[in-house]
């Protein structure tokens, strides 16, 4: 080892503060960053982590505690990669950083990241922090001469794009396999969360957001405000129905978001109009028994339904041939004696937006955009904070953008629209024979079939076409996808976010997020029973 190891020393023990700010937020600088890591010095942070050399410059001017270094520049696939090359990690040296950290993921390591940690150690005689998402990447970096290894990148590689909350259960895994120092980072939100990470053997503690990011801290306690004045009294519960294609699903969630019960049956999607509306009935009456037999005081009833709906009535404005006569069925009139209790009735797309908004990844967000890739292609849409309906109660409709000049003709009569571009159908499509749907060629895919995996590449370079066009018009903060195209796919997000830098005008500058749905099969259900909770009397 070609340096002292008392910068690790100095580190066991301690909390590190990452000070970090984007062009365009209100705190962006050198001189920002330094007021923050004084104030953070001031509350006994022990060390930080520093972006970029004018920023470790000013920072050390004032200090002299252990600084981790980090290089973000956007690499040649249009992704953020941490310390890219030899040069940035010799700038952020000269510049007063104590260690280096670098990626050192499978996408870092294509990029030569053992090659630069090797050079950073015998050149710089600097400690080197591989910053990993899986045990197998921590031991792979361990084995090429990393000093210490640190939890920063887990939940944003392809292969852990599942995990989107703090895991001190992967980090005591880690601890007890790696040889080396282990830093832990990433989701920390809570002292708590910190106490955790020590105890399950971390080194020390890396916290960002929760300490430097005033705006997504003030987004989190304004959305509890929110959450707070809208939510119903405490131990209610609303029925949510979801009327697909195929499947009925339905249930009852809490106010606090647990489905209390759940159900399906099949839909009699060639009924009509007057099937489909007896075969609602059913299930809502069905819903009601096995509510009262929980002792459930169910509050109101929420159906989510295809095609778009006029909230004020609960009737469906307008449907496409999917479900042949559905336009202008006054759901909620129908269902109101069945259930006796009031009927909320929204667009399946909007109702799932909804309950991200109350229950999900949106809780904290403003502005953002889900989508649903299934047998069609559905959206929802929130700005400032509020669901966006339109005018005739027509908006959201984001399988019809129009992305092509032809193609197969659509449902809503036209060609060329996204849905059917970025459909189960057109998977199977880009596949070819050989596979009978679009399950198959996800499970294909993910046993590494290079057919699937093309083929989920071609229908993710459509769908960001399709998100490009929502993201120049809206700017959201966060993009949730969600439906069966979804559902244990993970590349098709991967190959999203590798193909929406190419695709989006400063999308650097933008800081999109790009997540998968974490409600799960009955997203749906929770979808309409949101809807549910926003109509029912308070």
């Amino acid at each position: 080892m070609g340096y002292s190891s008392d910068v690790i020393q100095k580190l066991k023990g301690q909390l590190i503060v990452s000070c970090q700010a984007n062009p365009g937020d209100a705190f962006y600088g050198p001189e920002m960053m330094a007021r923050f890591a004084l104030a953070a010095l001031r509350g006994s942070a022990g060390g930080f982590r520093l972006d970029g050399a004018a920023d470790i410059a000013e920072v050390r001017r004032h200090t002299d505690v252990p600084i981790i270094g980090i290089a973000k520049e956007v690499w040649s696939d249009g992704r953020t990669l941490i310390t890219p090359t030899f040069e940035a990690a010799q700038r952020l040296a000269e510049a007063g950083a104590s260690l280096i950290a670098l990626d050192a993921t499978a996408r870092g390591r294509r990029y030569g990241a053992f090659e630069r940690l090797a050079r950073i150690r015998a050149e710089l005689a600097l400690p080197v922090l591989a910053d990993i998402a899986t045990l197998e990447e921590a031991e792979a970096a361990v084995a090429a001469g990393a000093d210490l290894v640190a939890s920063t990148l887990r939940g944003y590689t392809a292969e852990t794009s599942a995990v989107t909350r703090f895991d001190p259960e992967f980090l005591a895994e880690l601890c007890h396999r790696v040889p080396v120092p282990v830093i832990a980072e990433g989701r920390i939100l809570a002292p708590q969360q910190a106490c955790s990470a020590m105890r399950a053997g971390a080194l020390a503690v890396v916290v960002g957001t929760a300490i430097t990011r005033p705006h997504e801290i003030t987004r989190a306690f304004a959305a509890a405000v929110c959450e707070g004045r809208r939510a119903p009294a405490a131990g209610g519960a609303f029925l949510g129905i979801d009327l697909g294609g195929t499947n009925t699903k339905f249930g009852a969630v809490s106010a606090e978001g647990e489905l209390l019960f759940r159900g399906t049956v099949p839909t009699p999607a060639g009924a009509g109009r007057d099937g489909l509306l007896d075969h609602l009935k059913r299930t809502a009456a069905e819903c009601a028994r096995q509510a009262a037999e929980a002792g459930i005081a169910a509050e109101a009833l929420g159906i989510a339904t295809a095609g778009w709906v006029d909230r004020r009535t609960g009737v469906v404005a307008y449907a496409t041939e999917n479900l042949p006569g559905w336009t202008g069925t006054p759901i909620a009139t129908e269902l109101v004696p069945v259930a006796g209790i009031p009927v909320a009735v929204e667009n399946d797309a909007n109702a799932l937006a909804v309950a991200e908004k109350r229950f999900g990844l949106a809780r904290n967000a403003a502005d953002f955009v889900c989508f649903t890739l299934g047998t069609g292609v559905g959206g929802g849409c929130y700005t400032g904070s509020r669901l966006n309906r339109g005018r005739h109660s027509f908006a959201n409709a984001l399988g019809h953008i129009p992305i092509a000049r032809t193609g197969p003709p659509c449902t809503c009569g036209r060609k060329g629209c996204l849905e059917m571009f970025a459909n189960a159908a057109a998977l199977v499509r880009y596949a070819g024979a050989g596979f009978a749907d679009a399950g198959a060629v996800i499970a294909a895919a993910n046993r590494g079939d290079r057919t699937a995996r093309r083929a989920i590449g071609r229908l993710a370079e459509y769908l960001a076409a399709g998100s490009a066009a929502v993201i120049h018009l809206l700017d959201p903060e966060l993009l949730i996808f969600s439906g069966g195209l979804v559902e244990n796919n993970p590349l098709l997000l991967d190959r999203l976010r590798e193909r929406l830098p190419r695709e989006v005008t400063a999308w650097e500058r933008r800081r999109v997020e790009v997540r998968a749905s974490e409600l799960g099969y009955y997203g749906g259900v929770y979808g309409a029973a949101a809807v549910a909770a926003e109509e029912a009397p308070h």
